[in-house]
């Protein structure tokens, strides 16, 4: 979510407004700006809280890929 000059969201906005199918994984530390509902109704296919273990990164990347081909 903190990058300099854009945050996560507005990012992943821009991204899925180029290419609808674009699968985005947001991940934050900062879970009180942002919830797991705002992030599907933004389109957004996954979101991870820090800290970030290397098992849920690679589930959730799977996750997301396979249902792309669903």
């Amino acid at each position: 979510m903190t990058m300099p000059n854009m945050t996560g969201d507005r990012l992943a906005k821009k991204l899925i407004a180029i290419q609808q199918d674009i699968p985005v994984i947001l991940c934050t530390g900062f879970s009180n700006m942002i919830t797991e509902e705002k992030v599907k109704e933004m389109g957004i296919r996954a979101f991870i809280s820090k800290p970030i273990f290397k098992q849920d990164m690679a589930d959730t990347i799977r996750r997301v890929l396979d249902e792309g081909y669903e």
